[in-house]
């Protein structure tokens, strides 16, 4: 029997539901590997235990060739009990990363270990940074709080925080066309690709947060539209809206053609633009990603929850001609999503076809039931739990990838597809090469 069959739902809109309350992901320290490449000349450094050394040296797959600009300040038993200094020991590590690497900014990551004692990070940085001369941003990306890509989160929000102090040395121009800022850290292309967009339709990007250089982070002014590029950005939105009175754009995500365009679309109302040769732009994209659609067309898939970027995906392979069985997320912010909602909801009633259920903070015990009872074509999962789906026969997707990969703007949706499409094309491979085989030797 069909098990998607008896998925069908009778209502109209989507269903949340949650699980355990716990949260399955990778470690949110992890946003150190991208934002230190990101924010040029940045120091990050990620104050914990050995684990969280051994975790950032290994998981991140870091280059022997490359010189990273983060670092580990060890806690030993002396630190943890309380033994010694915590100011002095943290002042000696910053003298070190200022005579060696020169940053123009230091970036303390606080991890669970820092949590579970209460160092008082936010109490020692302004003292300390005072005394060596260099801005000390203070962000608690610990995975006790906090969800995989949350950690770009915290950095970002602490990141706006600190443009009160920027705002003082470092002004823009007043422009007469309407402007916009944008948070979330994506490559510089692409960040020039999606500042393109907008300035062809009469639109300025007047700064991003972050930017590549600390000392161009954007002033913000009270009445200043921002408009973030990530799902899972919903702290820095609420400290821009909080502290700087900004006014907040709520759009779907720049995820895929009709993302992007959605994205677009929505920046324009807001300016009372109307948008010039987004639909032809949108069509073109389409075109070119007809290979790709033909191996998704009636396919399923399955997010179990990660990056949260779940949502955002799963309504693109949607418009792609899969079938989404559930969609796992770790955690979401329903009024900062609201606009994905809306559109994934709008994308499901088009294609015809079942609205997921969405659940939050899934357990992983109940998902692999549910997995085996459903049987979709593809699942994408977090790394503990690729390899024991693989090995029972079922494609997998590790979700960090599509967290490192580029994602967003119109010409990233090949890339979506690239990932998605793998183990599918890999298994019609393997089947080929199985039945040449079988007719070799009968």
């Amino acid at each position: 029997m069909n098990s998607l069959a008896q998925l069908k739902p009778t209502q109209n809109s989507l269903t949340f539901e949650c699980e355990t309350g716990n949260y399955h992901t990778f470690c949110p320290i992890s946003c150190v590997s991208w934002l230190y490449q990101k924010i040029q000349d940045s120091f990050f450094l990620v104050i914990g235990t050995k684990t969280c050394g051994y975790f950032l040296q290994n998981a991140m797959g870091v280059m022997v060739f490359s010189e990273p600009r983060y670092a580990m300040a060890e806690l030993e038993e002396g630190d943890i009990s309380a033994k010694l200094n915590d100011y002095e020991e943290l002042k000696r590590l910053c003298l070190q990363v200022k005579i060696d690497r020169k940053p123009a900014v230091i970036f303390w990551i606080g991890t669970c270990t820092t949590e579970i004692i209460k160092v008082d990070l936010e109490g020692i940085a302004p003292k300390l940074e005072k005394e060596i001369g260099i801005p000390i941003v203070v962000a608690r990306a610990n995975g006790l709080d906090y969800a995989f890509t949350q950690g770009e989160d915290t950095v970002l929000a602490a990141i706006a925080n600190s443009c009160f102090k920027m705002n003082s040395r470092h002004n823009i121009e007043a422009v007469t066309t309407p402007s916009i800022i944008l948070f979330g850290s994506v490559p510089d292309f692409v960040a020039n690709q999606l500042s393109l967009e907008l300035k062809s339709q009469g639109i300025t990007v007047s700064g991003w947060i972050p930017s590549r250089f600390f000392k161009d982070l954007p002033e913000i002014q009270e009445g200043n539209y921002v408009c973030g590029v990530n799902p899972y950005l919903s702290r820095t939105a609420t400290v821009l809206m909080r502290r700087h009175k900004a006014k907040l754009i709520g759009a779907p995500f720049p995820i895929g053609p009709d993302g992007t365009r959605a994205w677009i679309e929505k920046i324009c109302s807001v300016f009372s633009i109307i948008p010039i040769g987004l639909n032809e732009r949108e069509k073109k994209i389409w075109d070119s990603l007809e290979g790709y659609l033909q191996l998704t067309v009636d396919k399923s898939v399955f997010f179990m929850g990660d990056n949260l970027l779940e949502l955002s995906l799963a309504r693109f392979l949607i418009r792609c001609g899969m079938t989404v069985n559930e969609i796992g997320i770790p955690y979401m912010d329903k009024r900062y999503q609201l606009n994905e909602i809306t559109l994934l909801e709008k994308t499901c009633h088009e294609m015809n076809v079942a609205l997921p259920k969405i659940i939050e903070k899934p357990d992983n015990f109940n998902q692999l039931k549910r997995i085996r009872f459903q049987k979709p074509d593809l699942v994408i999962t977090g790394m503990a739990n690729a390899n024991p789906l693989e090995a029972r026969g079922i494609n997998t997707k590790w979700s960090v990838e599509f967290t490192f990969a580029n994602i967003h703007g119109f010409t990233s949706s090949k890339d979506i597809l690239e990932l998605v499409t793998r183990p599918l094309r890999r298994n019609n491979s393997l089947q080929q090469l199985s039945w040449n085989s079988y007719a070799l030797h009968p």
